[in-house]
């Protein structure tokens, strides 16, 4: 029988929500720096040829980046709620079945990358006059990828048990790593788009190590499991939970390719301009996309302490955050997008698209904002199957809109049928809620 503990208004269940989210906020704006500094610095230092070869790999990395990021987020849901109904002993046998699996598997993976980069890019038709770059900057990065896979494990792991400051700490080491060898490698020794990468992933093993180091250390139900390292039951609980997610990201990822495709059709300005721009943009969603893990970690929480009732209030008091938070973005980008082009060293033409596209997205974010906090509330209960089917059934509506609306918007139809996708999005996710509530009510 569980023990329902005094209920919390929901003041206080959005301080914690905030309290918990703002570090996870932080790393991923620190984190986004990552392509920002090596964005910023290749642009203003070796020219925009070298930017649009940077922007061309962005496709290729986040193929890993997201197929990683997505399945510890389904381990950092069942962290979650293995936390919150107690079960402290399957902890450290999640922890190391995951680090193997997850480790080697993408060491072999990132290999795989690295034999074929040339023809991964030509696959995507980047453009030859930045071909070359574009090939050394992806196989150094491609590098990293096995120690991002560890670090993400650890960060699942204290995620799920509440703790969101130690992977902040790591990735605002990595940040500064990252800032420093980036001035070094390009500006003073002139490597190029290479010099970028490697302070790239230098700084992700930096990030790795000290997370781990600090886990260890610091969590003795986070260290290794005493009796082997790979756990069959965890494993199927973890590939139940992370496969989804994964499977999501990665569909996105494929769909990022295509979409790079056909974006590398309307010439190297805007694969420069509309690049640049995600690259902004991935940090203006980091407040969006944070704070619906935030939700979805303390819902799941909760739902493993089988109190669903404040897993809903945690959603009530996240929906009014989110809602003022994508509105506040709004008002922030709309103008002053096409300045934030400009100081990765971007031409004017370049600058012109990239401000035209943020003042048709930014229209958009609350629809973003207010789908990504159900689908926090969604996943934190252990629906992480219909909210990946959502997210890749709103892909495909972006990447069929893309080539139908080109003829009617231009180059601007990359913004038009991402917006759209959104609105589908927010649909898909209200319509489950409502259907879920039902029987989560009745349970």
């Amino acid at each position: 029988m569980t023990t329902q503990r005094k209920p919390e208004r929901l003041s206080q269940l959005a301080a914690l929500l905030v309290k918990f989210s703002l570090p996870l906020i932080l790393s991923g704006i620190l984190q986004q720096l990552y392509n920002w500094a090596d964005a910023f610095i290749v642009g203003n230092v070796v020219g925009e040829l070298a930017l649009a070869a940077v922007g061309s790999t962005t496709s290729m990395v986040n193929f890993y980046v997201l197929a990683i990021t997505g399945f510890t987020l389904g381990l950092s849901i069942l962290f979650a709620q293995k936390y919150g109904s107690r079960q402290l002993e399957d902890l450290p046998r999640l922890l190391s079945t995951f680090l193997w699996v997850l480790g080697l598997a993408f060491l072999v993976l990132a290999g795989l990358g690295m034999c074929f980069t040339r023809q991964l890019l030509q696959l995507l038709h980047t453009n030859a006059d930045v071909l070359s770059q574009a090939e050394d900057y992806l196989r150094i990065v491609l590098a990293g990828v096995p120690f991002l896979a560890v670090y993400n494990v650890y960060s699942a792991a204290l995620r799920g048990i509440g703790n969101s400051r130690a992977p902040f700490y790591a990735v605002l080491l990595s940040s500064l790593v990252n800032v420093a060898l980036d001035i070094v490698f390009v500006a003073f020794l002139g490597w190029g788009v290479a010099g970028a990468a490697f302070a790239t992933i230098l700084s992700q093993i930096a990030m790795t190590v000290f997370l781990a180091a600090y886990t260890v250390r610091s969590y003795p139900l986070l260290r290794f499991a005493r009796r082997g390292s790979l756990h069959r039951e965890m494993l199927r609980q973890g590939l139940r939970f992370g496969i989804p997610p994964m499977l999501q990201s990665s569909v996105s990822s494929v769909g990022s390719l295509i979409l790079q495709n056909f974006m590398n059709g309307f010439g190297t300005q805007t694969v420069a301009a509309i690049t640049t721009a995600y690259r902004v943009d991935s940090i203006v969603m980091v407040p969006i996309l944070n704070l619906s893990s935030g939700i979805s970690t303390l819902a799941a929480q909760s739902c493993g302490a089988g109190e669903t009732r404040r897993a809903r209030r945690i959603f009530q008091a996240g929906l009014g955050i989110m809602a003022g938070v994508a509105l506040l973005l709004t008002v922030l980008v709309i103008p002053t997008g096409g300045d934030l082009i400009a100081l990765f060293g971007a031409g004017a033409e370049a600058v012109s698209i990239g401000d035209s596209f943020f003042r048709r997205i930014a229209l958009f974010y609350l629809i973003f904002g207010l789908a990504n906090a159900v689908r926090g509330y969604l996943e934190g209960m252990g629906d992480v199957v219909y909210s990946s089917f959502a997210g890749m059934a709103s892909l495909v509506c972006r990447i069929i809109l893309s080539y139908a609306l080109a003829g009617i918007f231009a180059n601007m139809v990359i913004a038009w049928a991402e917006a759209l996708s959104w609105v589908l999005l927010l649909l898909l996710y209200v319509l489950r809620a409502l259907w879920k509530g039902r029987q989560w009510n009745r349970a």
